[in-house]
């Protein structure tokens, strides 16, 4: 699985969809939401459904997705909210149908 992360043009929260300033990210940077960047649900493997919520089997729980945590699995989806609902639904599809 590629792992490449945005590029800083089209980077947008999860939460919120605004503009999430340039790389490089650090555990402790947030949008400016207030959402913070290296959390599970602004990665590229949350898949909501999933073992773990995550689409690598290796990684350690996290209870709290939206909140910031130390996954070494970690890249920035930068897609938006939109984006991640759908990426849900066809994660939820594919469970269902075992695809």
């Amino acid at each position: 699985m590629s792992r490449q992360p945005p590029t800083e043009r089209d980077a947008k929260c999860a939460l919120c969809g605004g503009e999430l300033p340039p790389p490089p990210y650090f555990r402790r940077d947030s949008c400016r939401c207030g959402a913070d960047i290296h959390a599970c649900v602004q990665c590229s493997l949350y898949a909501p459904g999933s073992y773990n919520d995550c689409r690598e089997s290796e990684t350690e729980r996290v209870a709290d997705k939206e909140r910031g945590n130390a996954c070494e699995w970690f890249c920035l989806s930068g897609s938006g909210p939109d984006a991640k609902k759908k990426d849900a639904a066809l994660s939820a599809l594919d469970k269902l149908f075992k695809k």
